[in-house]
């Protein structure tokens, strides 16, 4: 590439990143500021190299070297929280994750049908209430010692320890005693459904059959940890210990952590140890956590990413007319919604809760927006998930929205307080934010500023609830309305939104137990209505997965959930003539 067309590469990134000088209004500085703030300090470097690569001709790029030597680059959003499998709940986490420990059970790379994992075998009673894992032989954590039925123990153990606080610890709530022991009524784990029947047999017996269970096991919070490596660096409840660091991070996955280098790059490496080395092909995997997408954009046309995180709004069309070879657009299991803090007035007010959500227009947003054919949701839970579609919907319009507006006490708006909208750093979240703000603004003349924040600052303020309405998403940890449903219980790890409903509590608990299908189907009904009725959350769309994928890269297929099992892909680059 010539001088000439490098600057131009370069004015353009420089007006697409910094020209955010809009009348929208933010907490404390503007767009402008927040996203030089934000991004440029982690980014710069990065897109310098991409940019440097991309104007020398003779130079390898990163994808080219890659291909060549089996190293995957891998665009992963923003920087994560943490590696502790048993403290996160992001997307960004899991991906790296899952390329360090492997469950009981793994994922078949297609269907994504759970398949032998560290686990050989398993048996099953007749009851379904029982299921015996038989432990590979040669199952090895990185540091070489046998992976045991005792390490699964203890890490079942510290993910129900009341003093952990794990947000995810009701995904075990299926083992029997596990959810009196993680809410601190009962006291001896050995009542637990988790036993050690020798070294290489775990035996795990559930409250009720549970028929998502196999597949309940692949999600992170089943994944077993080192017990030595834990205690070497705190007690079993330490939170924010050094376990978790390159150089002292044991794992029994397909790939060992080598290098984490903040917002900048972290690195797996295969590993000696594991089991089913031979069917791992890549080398090595470097995750870019790259929060803004134009630029990861960028760097995936500069050669610098085998896959992206996302896809640009503004470039979904250019890649679907002019190079739609590259563009994956996938169906995939998830909502993208708004938390109300129901605990803040007026928010503590279902009419308000509900005028907010009927005032917006969601066609508008996936047509003009998000422009990806996303679904407009009117419900929390995905259709035809695991067979079930929600028959409540949110129902109304700007006209209902109004007029429950003038029943909470604030007609057309007058004496309604200012709220803050908060969402984490990316270009997609801003222009959401920035149209709902001007839906509220000029259809319920009410004022509404934005906040925006970096996503571990993002967290910290949903999980402590200083928010007034904040953007999330969920994806479903597997395919069933469970997944979604069980999330806004009473005190619920992940429910941020504060809000508790008795009868929602009972209908699925209810679910959870009863072995009939039909039964269990109505139960979450009559839950979503409750939910819909209530309005905690305030769903927009259903998402599609959008994804930039170079051609070198193989075995990535689409699935539901957008897993793609790390063992099973490699890098074969197209000859040239």
């Amino acid at each position: 590439m010539n001088k000439a067309k490098l600057e131009n590469r370069k004015s353009k990134i420089e007006d697409r990143t910094y020209s955010f000088s809009g009348s929208c209004r933010t907490l404390g500085h503007s767009r402008r500021t927040s996203t030089i703030y934000f991004l440029f300090p982690a980014l710069s470097c990065f897109l310098l190299s991409a940019l440097l690569f991309a104007g020398c001709a003779k130079r390898e790029t990163r994808v080219e070297q890659g291909d060549r030597d089996q190293v995957l680059h891998l665009g992963n959003g923003s920087e994560p929280k943490d590696l502790d499998p048993h403290l996160v709940t992001g997307v960004t986490e899991h991906n790296i994750i899952s390329a360090l420990l492997e469950g009981l059970v793994a994922e078949d790379p297609k269907t994504l049908a759970p398949v032998p994992g560290s686990a050989s075998h398993w048996d099953v009673t007749e009851d379904g209430l029982t299921y015996t894992f038989h432990l590979r032989p040669k199952a090895k954590w990185s540091n070489g010692d046998p992976v045991t039925a005792e390490d699964f123990v203890f890490s079942y153990k510290r993910m129900l320890t009341p003093a952990l606080g794990s947000p995810y610890a009701y995904m075990l709530y299926c083992l029997r005693n596990a959810e009196p022991y993680s809410k601190g009524t009962l006291t001896d784990f050995a009542e637990v459904g988790v036993r050690a029947i020798d070294a290489k047999t775990l035996q795990l017996t559930l409250r009720a059959p549970t028929p998502y269970f196999l597949s309940l096991l692949n999600h992170f919070s089943w994944f077993p940890i080192h017990p030595q490596t834990i205690l070497a660096h705190g007690d079993i409840a330490t939170i924010g210990s050094q376990w978790t660091k390159p150089e002292n991070f044991v794992g029994n996955g397909p790939f060992t952590l080598t290098e984490w280098q903040a917002n900048k790059q972290i690195s797996v490496s295969k590993s000696k140890t594991y089991w089913d080395r031979k069917t791992v092909r890549l080398n090595a995997i470097h995750f870019h956590p790259i929060g803004d997408h134009t630029i990861e954009e960028h760097a995936f046309r500069a050669g610098q990413l085998h896959v992206t995180g996302t896809v640009p709004i503004d470039r979904i069309a250019y890649y679907q007319t002019r190079k739609p070879e590259l563009l994956r657009l996938d169906p995939y299991l998830g909502c993208y919604y708004y938390l109300f803090n129901v605990n803040r007035a007026p928010l503590d007010n279902p009419k308000v809760r509900k005028a907010l959500a009927l005032a917006i227009n969601r066609e508008q947003i996936t047509k003009f927006v998000t422009r990806a054919n996303e679904l407009p949701a009117f419900n929390f839970t995905p259709p035809n998930t695991g067979g079930y579609t929600a028959r409540a919907q949110l129902e109304g319009d700007l006209a209902t929205a109004r007029k429950l507006l003038a029943e909470a006490g604030f007609p057309e708006g007058k004496g309604f307080p200012t709220l803050s909208v908060l969402y984490n750093t990316a270009d997609s979240h801003a222009r959401i934010a920035e149209v709902l703000q001007q839906m509220w603004i000029t259809g319920l003349g009410i004022n509404i500023e934005l906040v925006n924040m970096e996503w571990k600052v993002y967290l910290a303020q949903t999980q402590t609830g200083d928010y007034d309405i904040a953007r999330a998403g969920w994806i479903g940890d597997y395919v069933d309305p469970n997944s979604f449903l069980d999330m806004w219980i009473t005190d619920g790890g992940n429910n941020r939104a504060g809000w508790s409903n008795s009868r929602y509590d009972a209908l699925i608990r209810s679910a959870s137990e009863t072995p009939d299908p039909a039964k269990r189907q109505e139960c979450f009904q009559d839950a979503e209505a409750i939910l819909m009725d209530e309005v905690p959350i305030m769903p927009i769309y259903f998402y599609r997965s959008k994804s930039l994928i170079q051609p070198s890269v193989r075995g990535w297929h689409p699935t539901l959930l957008d897993h793609h099992p790390y063992k099973h892909l490699w890098l074969e680059a197209e000859e040239q003539d």
